[in-house]
């Protein structure tokens, strides 16, 4: 059995999506609400075990109830908003909770990868190479990812980086995101600003050495992180932190422009102030630095934003089709 967490969000219900194309549906979806009714990430997927309430799942998982049914634990369940203010929460929903499972599965000689974030990586001073001796330099900006990055110094000061996978994941874009709200990608957000106005609101630049729009971010599909995610999932021996991105930084113009070329429009865009709430803690570069990841075995081309964009678009935004549908 393979459990994800997170199930009904959005890298959880991919994971499954592409579980369930190699065929397999042993599988457990674990997430906040009481049941799966209604949840239309899940509505076209495949989990013969079911659904659980991440508290009652826990509660099982650590009294014993699915010892020597445990094949692997997708850990994709998190408070994944970067406003979040209340600390308490997040230390007990994303840091102790992770803890938890994470223990659980190494006692039952189970298969745990954690999701972990490139929000740890803070304004990038650092770079963005995953290299365990880095992480006491990685200074978070906000508190979720500081929740991240504590379970990431956990884990190592616990001697389990050779058992276990935190993935940080970059800018993660694609179908079954629509729930998200304000956290949903720039690609989404992008497609509704030209269905309703024709034009994209882009923040303009307060740094001289980036143009208005020229602010850059690792945008990785969705797709494409969960085959990374999967490939890890089924090499027990490969273990630690491992960057989740493409390793190309694309400036929002070229993002932005790869949606109106889906939709067959020419660009419009729109500059506006940056909020003053995100003073300070806007990320104007982040890149993947994925040596590590290629150097452990993974060869899967990279599919270039164009494709990968106009794939969302066409394939699932136009026709507003969850993955699996």
């Amino acid at each position: 059995m393979i459990v994800v967490t997170g199930a009904a969000g959005f890298i959880g219900s991919a994971l499954i999506w592409l579980l369930n194309q190699r065929g397999e549906t042993d599988i457990l979806a674990v997430d906040v609400h009481a049941s799966a009714a209604g949840e239309a990430n899940l509505a076209p997927l495949r989990f013969a075990r079911g659904y659980q309430n991440h508290h009652a799942f826990r509660d099982d998982l650590l009294a014993g109830r699915y010892a020597g049914q445990l094949r692997a634990i997708l850990h994709m369940g998190a408070c994944s908003s970067t406003t979040e203010t209340d600390w308490d929460y997040l230390e007990r929903n994303n840091l102790q909770y992770s803890r938890d499972l994470c223990l659980a599965a190494r006692r039952q000689n189970a298969r745990f990868v954690q999701a972990s974030s490139a929000a740890t990586y803070g304004d990038g001073a650092q770079g963005y190479r995953d290299d365990h001796d880095l992480l006491d330099r990685l200074q978070p900006l906000n508190l979720y990812a500081k929740s991240k990055h504590l379970f990431d110094l956990w884990a190592r000061d616990e001697g389990l980086f050779d058992e276990i996978c935190c993935l940080k994941y970059f800018n993660v874009y694609g179908p079954n995101e629509w729930h998200k709200g304000d956290m949903r990608s720039m690609v989404l957000k992008g497609f509704e600003q030209v269905r309703a106005s024709g034009r994209v609101r882009l923040f303009r630049s307060d740094r001289p050495e980036y143009a208005d729009g020229g602010q850059m971010r690792d945008f990785i599909y969705v797709k494409e992180a969960a085959a990374m995610t999967l490939w890890l999932l089924d090499r027990p021996a490969v273990n630690g932190v491992f960057n989740i991105g493409t390793g190309r930084a694309c400036d929002w113009n070229t993002l932005i422009g790869a949606i109106f070329a889906a939709l067959g429009r020419e660009p419009q865009i729109e500059y506006i102030p940056l909020p003053d709430h995100l003073a300070g803690k806007y990320q104007y570069f982040t890149e993947a630095d994925m040596t590590k990841l290629r150097g452990a075995g993974y060869q899967q081309p990279d599919v270039p934003v164009a494709d990968a964009v106009r794939d969302y678009v066409v394939g699932h935004l136009v026709p507003n089709r969850h993955l699996g549908a």
